[in-house]
């Protein structure tokens, strides 16, 4: 596809791009069912939920602390249960057990969400098998518009709402309809991957972006069970999101915590994702007692901390680099060793970079020696190259589609 570079972000997307790293949480009446899958044909007892612990501030509290920008809880995921007492259902928290009825999971998360300046989302799976309806399109267009207009109307202001195409791929929305509601409620709000999108989904649950990962697409994927794509119709900036589980199972299990990823996965996946130009949405599903696992909690925050252990402190930014046209010249006092560079692209006009590389100036024979080369730049690029003493750094963008401008560029040297 031939990306077109006049194809602009709007404010709201840019900053969204900037939040980069943020918490999942699956959490719901099937946490308390182990073993229990997508589209399960098992019923659920509403008595069994009851997580008399919850404590939303310490889901927040943890993200915060491992430099999460955002969160987006389930609100309602494919089996129906509505994690706030919804007037048009006889499957929520209102007919639990939990606090007698009287509980609401996502008022809690919400006001955790603002305590700790968490930038707050909510997922809600447009396919519904709790839902006698659903099979008549009208119905559930009806269902669908007023359980939205609950979330959108009754908790203030939302920065994103989540939906997931799983189990939607041969049933057809009033998508008209239903963004219109969205976009009265909350004009400020970003949907996720459809309807009227304004991220989209990367296409696989590895938390893996693609090289090159561009910001306009033609086309975005919807559901992990089919390969079909939506057809947009024109291209759109549509930044991707790399969604991917801390273990083995999106919802808690009391039989995969030997499945938590180890710090150095973890890493590996933020290079791949953010260090790509997308957003890491990183899930932790809570435990029955409504608390973040331990174990998942103490690597999230190593996690936090390594991010910040590599790059919170650049040797040198761009304010020490010069510009010769195409090129972005760093020259130090003294050579130094060097394994990291992070480029930023100014995406405010659009993307521009097509083709870039990175070369070093030695430290004996001060000549360059390509060592890098990519394709996008876009948000962001983390290029992590093997450990060399250098003179000085060359950005050369080689190839572009207008005017490019860096907006930013930071040097380091992390070590083993």
């Amino acid at each position: 596809m031939i990306v077109n570079s006049m194809i602009k972000p709007t404010p709201k997307q840019l900053a969204y791009q900037e939040w980069e790293f943020g918490l999942f949480v699956h959490f719901g009446l099937r946490t308390f069912y182990e073993g229990y899958v997508d589209f399960d044909t098992r019923e659920m007892s509403l008595s069994v939920f009851n997580p008399i612990h919850l404590d939303c501030e310490q889901w927040i509290r943890t993200a915060k602390e491992a430099g999460m920008k955002y969160a987006v809880l389930t609100a309602k995921h494919h089996d129906g249960f509505s994690n706030w007492p919804s007037k048009y259902t006889d499957f929520s928290v209102a007919q639990s057990s939990w606090k007698e009825g009287k509980g609401d999971v996502v008022k809690e998360f919400m006001d955790a969400c603002r305590k700790y300046d968490m930038k707050p989302g909510l997922y809600y799976s447009p396919f519904d098998g709790s839902a006698g309806v659903y099979q008549n399109a009208k119905a559930y267009d009806d269902y669908f518009v007023n359980q939205i207009t609950e979330l959108l109307g009754n908790y203030g202001d939302i920065d994103i709402l989540w939906f997931d195409g799983c189990g939607s791929e041969d049933h057809e929305y009033d998508w008209v309809r239903i963004i219109d509601e969205i976009r009265r409620l909350q004009p400020n709000i970003s949907i996720f991957n459809m309807g009227d999108p304004d991220f989209r989904w990367v296409g696989n649950e590895d938390g893996i972006a693609p090289l090159p990962c561009w910001n306009v697409v033609d086309s975005t994927e919807f559901s992990i069970l089919t390969e079909q794509k939506e057809v947009l119709g024109e291209q759109l900036w549509l930044p991707a999101e790399c969604d991917v589980r801390m273990r083995e199972n999106w919802f808690y299990s009391d039989n995969d915590e030997h499945t938590v990823k180890s710090l150095d996965q973890l890493m590996g996946l933020y290079y791949y994702s953010v260090g790509r130009g997308a957003n890491l949405l990183l899930n932790i599903g809570p435990d029955r007692q409504g608390l973040l696992p331990t174990k998942d909690a103490s690597h999230l925050q190593a996690m936090g901390e390594e991010i910040r252990r590599r790059f919170e402190n650049p040797i040198a930014t761009l304010k020490q680099c010069m510009q010769n046209k195409l090129e972005w010249i760093y020259e130090p006092t003294h050579p130094h060793l060097l394994d990291h560079i992070v480029i930023q692209e100014d995406l405010t006009l659009g993307e521009h970079v097509r083709n870039f590389q990175i070369s070093v100036i030695t430290e004996k024979t001060k000549r360059p020696f390509t060592v890098y080369e990519g394709q996008n730049i876009g948000h962001k690029a983390i290029i992590r190259i093997p450990s060399i003493k250098v003179q000085g750094v060359i950005l050369t963008v080689t190839k572009t589609e207008g005017l490019p401008s860096i907006h930013d560029m930071s040097f380091y040297y992390v070590g083993e």
